[in-house]
């Protein structure tokens, strides 16, 4: 689980200001810090299919972000990709 401190550094990384967590770039740092989070939990625990659905769902959910955010400012998609490290 990411604190709120953590986001806000996200935010204010990706954003601009702490409290522009609304931006698609914003949001798809966040969900990534989330599932990486989340990844060491269902290495230990590979039978926990409840909570493997939610971390589906989060890892889903971002690439929705993701394709938005690349049809519509190309720019910044490249951008923010490269920061996270996502894809080649």
């Amino acid at each position: 689980m990411i604190t709120k401190e953590q986001k806000k550094e996200i935010a204010k990384k990706f954003g601009g200001s702490e409290k522009n967590t609304g931006d698609t770039a914003v949001q798809i740092a966040i969900l990534t810090a989330e599932i990486e989070d989340l990844k060491p939990h269902f290495e230990v625990n590979k039978k926990d299919k409840h909570s493997k659905r939610g971390f589906i769902a989060k890892i889903e959910k971002r690439k929705k972000l993701i394709t938005y955010l690349k049809n519509t400012d190309y720019q910044r998609y490249q951008k923010t990709i490269k920061s996270l490290g996502l894809r080649k």
